[in-house]
């Protein structure tokens, strides 16, 4: 076999590069991270990196980018169909599961985003998921009576605990995901359902 013929092509050299700086950006941060390390691992020239993504941001972007648009997609997929309790639990078990089976890409939506990056943080992916999320609350609540002006308080409320939560997972690793879902769902779930139509502080005592 020739030379030529081992080449990769364009499309599986880009996905290699994103594999790896994947990686590298889990390990090392974002501003840790060089072309230089990302071109060693990967085995090629830096100017590789710089022709398919323009630098370490270029490449950093289609990273972040790639990873919040699955875990967004596996989050919809989860909440679509079932009871509405099904859905919480499900929810919470399918950001888990990412947790668990992409601990990379979970690294780098976890760390902080650099200032030039419109997109990454942590905060972006919750509001993304958030806003997914709400549009399931909206019609729920609207079917149980609720003021559906008030979905995205919940919703924001049950992303950001099952990705915290995810994020003490990563940390502790003291239980299956299958366990930590279902203490998840029961926890938002009980409070779903108990929901009064009109929330009110309870009177101070004394």
């Amino acid at each position: 076999m020739s030379i030529r013929s081992r080449r990769m092509t364009s499309s599986d050299r880009r996905a290699q590069l994103i594999e790896v700086g994947r990686a590298v950006f889990a390990d090392n941060g974002y501003d840790g991270t060089t072309v230089e390390e990302v071109a060693k691992r990967a085995k090629v020239s830096k100017p590789i990196v710089y022709e398919h993504f323009g630098g370490k941001e270029g490449l950093y972007a289609v990273i972040v980018d790639r990873e919040m648009d699955y875990v967004v997609r596996r989050l919809v997929e989860a909440i679509s169909t079932g009871t509405p309790r099904e859905r919480v639990e499900a929810a919470s078990l399918a950001f888990l599961r990412y947790v668990k089976d992409h601990p990379d890409g979970f690294s780098v939506l976890s760390q902080d985003s650099p200032l030039t990056s419109s997109k990454g943080t942590m905060s972006s992916l919750l509001n993304d998921m958030a806003e997914r999320v709400g549009d399931v609350f909206v019609q729920s609540f609207k079917d149980a009576g609720y003021d559906p002006k008030s979905a995205p308080i919940y919703a924001h409320a049950l992303v950001g605990m099952v990705t915290f939560v995810g994020k003490w997972w990563t940390e502790e690793r003291k239980a299956p995901i299958e366990e930590v879902a279902k203490h998840l769902g029961a926890l938002a779930w009980m409070g779903l359902r108990h929901l009064p139509k009109r929330p009110a502080f309870q009177p101070a005592r004394g």
